[in-house]
This record gives structure tokens, C-alpha cells and sequence, in this order.
């Protein structure tokens, strides 16, 4: 590969690589960034043009590109253990993380079973609810419930619990079939309501559905607090308390993905403690590698792990990955959990938090703009947008001007979202708060 002719490597990437959740038609006009290297919040093109990475590469970076101490971390591994397989054996790496996730949650959630990605987490905690009601004998329960707008992978089964058009619609015939209930959304809330409002309303649609179907219904599934792909659609934490109740008066499993809004993107390490609740599965992936290597798993209780605790094979839960547990991805974790404790990174956050929000506030009384919001490390807001043909091509073109001005930023329909890293500067909070507002401004005048 040539580095001193990048569209050569554009040209090449174009005719062998198959881009992931992409219209590969659309980089006929949409610029394919070829990415040379990455150090903190940055990218850098072959060029030398830099991008500030405000999405962290699809939610998975914490502690920037390159960081000197998982880099570290994983050169030590390397000379010990590359992988070994997690079916009758097991090492350092996964014993420790383990360990520690489990008291993250006070050890109320005891067991972890490791994969590779998200939709493969989502998957496993399907299948373990499914095969545990089983176990236990109540053979009827293997129906799921979803919230309206939903997204937890595009795996068959994770996708059956995925409530958007854009992905079901080709696989539909494929899928589960799935009960829908009310989103919490906060942007539903009529005049005189607050969010809270909104919340004990989708809750109750919840409760119905549960009084006719528990018998049938092995699990709920909600992305705690902020559901990312419905356009980082924010809930209060009432929700995450009314559902655990609900899930409990009708013997029905909580299933929490905290995919993309664990690992401290909400503003706690794991968001179901904002609602002070435990579910009965938590799904965990991309942050937790510290956006290094493809890691994912499921926490669970005690109970649940003694329903397949039995003599005969086939009561055991009969599901494997090949790199389960790999030892360089729990390295990896286990270096990203000891920066969040040795750095204070939670506070921190507060501080960072606190002061992009503010560099933001003009968004706030844009005419532009509706539903400015923010969870944590997570900011939002919907752009209104008059001309339905302009509203179809706006992602896109404000993702191309965004580059424009050394902004990685993808618009989630008219839905602008940052998720950066967690290690800005106060230059780089300012400055990517001004390149926001600027690009914004230019995208809404075409």
C-alpha cells in the first residue's frame, strides 16, 4: 500500500472491502476516510488531516486512540498468553475481570459469560433466559418483549428484539416474533409533562401486556436509560425501577443492554445503578475493551446460574464462541477498569461533562433546534428540518462538511449526537463545541 498516494488505498478499499451498515453507492459521493493512525481524540489521515473522533468510533473508545497504558498492557500479555480456549481451561485475565465486574454490582450479578460483540451478548442472554425458565420447568416461557424503536444487534435473534424498519424489514420473515411496548422517550411528553410522566405511562403499557402474556414471556430487554439507535432517545431512571418491579410481580427475566451505555457513558459505570436496580442479565461489549479488541459478555445472578448447574449435558447452557474469553481482549478490560479507579474518570467526566455543555448552550435556543438533551457523556439534539428531500440527505451531508471542519461526526437521521472519549481537554471540549455549532449552521443553510 502506497501511504504517499491515499486514493490508491480508497480505490482499492472501494473494490474489495464490504463496508459494515453502509450503501456502498453512497461513497460515490461520500468521502471513505483512509485512516492512517490515531493518538488521543484524534485521527490522521495519510495526508496528515486530522479528525476529532466525537463518536468514538462507534461508541467503543474510551481513553483515546493509542493510549500508552493499554498499549502497554497488551505488549505484556503478548509475551504471556495470545489465547487459549475457554472450554476446560482458564487464565489470569478472565478469573480477574470477572471478578471485578462482579463487584462493580455488589456481586449481585456473579457470573460472566464471555463472546465477541454486542449482538453475540444480546444472543446469549435470549438463549440463557429461554433454556433457564426451561430448566426450571416452565417450558412455555420464550417470548420477548422490546421497547418501540429498540436496537440490540443484527444477529437473528438479537435482531428480533430490534424495533427498526431500516434493519427488520429485509429478515423480517426470518425473526422471532417479538411483543413492542411504549418507548419512555422523553421527547413524548405533553404539555405539563415531564419526563418521569412519560416514563410511568410506557411502564404501564408494559404492565398490560405482562398481565395477559407472563405465562408465554421469558424476558423484557431495555437499553437502560438512553436508547442509542432510536436517536439517543433518553429516559428517566423511574423506568428502569417501575420495569424491575413489573419483572418481578410477573416472574419475567430483565434483560439490561448496557452495550453501548455502560462503561461509564451515562455518568455511572454501569447505568442501571441510576435507578438503584440489578437486572437479572447485563449485556456488556464495546467500551469495555477500552475500544481495543472485540470483546463482549453477560453478567447474571446466582439463580440463574443454578438452573443449568446439573449432571446431565443438556441442561448445561450449550453455547460457545471460539475466542471466549481471549486473554489479550480481558487484558485489555482489565487495564481500561484500572484507569476508570487510578483516574478518578467518573468525576473527571463531571467536569468535562459540565464544561461541553456549557460551550454548547447557544444550541439550546437555536431555531434549528429541538430536544437539545444530555446523559452523562452522551449530548443530542433533533434538527428541524422543513424540506423533507433535504431531511433525507442530511446525515450525510453534515457528516461530509463535519470532516470539513476535523469533526468525526455521524448524524443518526436528523438527530445530532457526541460521544466522545474520555479524554479531552478543556481546548478540545471548546473547540469541538465550536466546530459542532459551525458545521451544524452551515449543514441547516444549504
Amino acid at each position: 500500500m502506497n501511504a504517499s498516494n491515499p486514493s490508491d488505498w480508497i480505490e482499492r478499499s472501494l473494490k474489495s472491502v464490504w463496508h459494515p451498515c453502509t450503501q456502498m453507492q453512497h461513497h460515490e459521493t461520500v468521502p471513505l476516510v483512509p485512516v492512517a493512525r490515531g493518538q488521543g481524540a484524534w485521527l490522521y489521515d495519510f495526508d496528515g488531516k486530522r479528525y476529532l473522533d466525537a463518536i468514538s468510533s462507534w461508541w467503543v473508545n474510551m481513553f483515546g486512540h493509542a493510549n500508552p497504558r493499554i498499549n502497554a498492557a497488551l505488549k505484556d500479555q503478548l509475551d504471556k498468553l495470545e489465547h487459549a480456549m475457554l472450554a476446560g481451561f482458564t487464565h489470569e485475565p478472565v478469573i480477574r475481570l470477572s471478578e471485578q465486574l462482579s463487584a462493580r454490582t455488589g456481586h449481585a450479578l456473579g457470573h460472566c459469560f464471555y463472546a465477541s460483540d454486542g449482538a453475540s451478548a444480546t444472543e446469549i442472554a435470549l438463549k440463557m433466559s429461554v433454556h433457564a425458565w426451561h430448566n426450571i420447568g416452565h417450558r412455555n416461557k420464550r417470548e420477548f418483549v422490546c421497547l418501540k424503536n429498540s436496537y440490540h444487534g443484527e444477529t437473528l435473534g438479537a435482531l428480533a428484539v430490534t424495533d427498526v424498519p431500516l434493519f427488520r424489514e429485509a429478515y423480517g420473515a426470518l425473526l422471532q416474533q417479538t411483543h413492542v411496548v411504549a418507548t419512555p422517550d422523553a421527547r413524548q411528553a405533553e404539555q405539563g409533562e415531564t419526563g418521569a410522566d412519560v416514563a410511568r405511562r410506557a411502564a404501564q403499557d408494559l404492565d398490560t401486556l405482562l398481565e395477559k402474556r407472563s405465562g408465554h414471556i421469558a424476558a423484557v430487554i431495555v437499553e437502560p436509560l438512553v436508547q442509542c439507535a432510536a436517536g439517543m432517545a433518553m429516559h428517566d431512571p423511574i423506568y428502569l425501577k417501575l420495569v424491575r418491579e413489573l419483572c418481578d410481580k410477573h416472574q419475567v427475566h430483565l434483560i439490561a443492554d448496557e452495550i453501548a451505555v455502560g462503561n461509564g457513558r451515562t455518568g455511572t459505570f454501569f447505568a442501571c445503578e441510576q435507578a438503584s436496580i440489578w437486572p437479572d442479565f447485563l449485556c456488556l461489549s464495546k467500551g469495555i475493551s477500552g475500544g481495543y479488541l472485540p470483546l463482549s459478555l453477560v453478567m447474571t445472578r446466582e439463580a440463574i446460574y443454578q438452573a443449568f448447574y446439573h449432571r446431565e449435558v443438556s441442561r448445561g447452557f450449550l453455547h460457545s464462541h471460539s475466542y471466549t474469553g481471549n486473554p489479550l481482549a480481558c487484558r485489555a478490560a482489565l487495564e481500561t477498569l484500572a484507569i476508570f479507579e487510578e483516574e478518578d474518570v467518573l468525576n473527571c467526566n463531571r467536569e468535562r461533562g459540565a464544561r461541553l455543555t456549557a460551550a454548547l448552550s447557544p444550541l439550546t435556543t437555536h431555531d434549528k433546534v429541538k430536544h437539545f438533551r444530555r446523559r452523562g457523556m452522551i449530548w443530542a439534539f433533533d434538527a428541524v428540518i422543513d424540506d423533507p428531500e433535504q431531511a433525507k440527505t442530511f446525515s450525510r451531508r453534515f457528516f461530509g462538511i463535519a470532516l470539513e471542519h476535523e469533526l468525526l461526526l455521524r448524524p443518526i437521521g436528523n438527530t445530532v449526537y457526541l460521544m466522545p472519549p474520555y479524554c479531552l481537554s478543556d481546548e478540545e471540549i471548546d473547540g469541538l463545541a465550536e466546530r459542532t455549532m459551525a458545521v451544524f449552521n452551515k449543514v441547516i443553510s444549504q
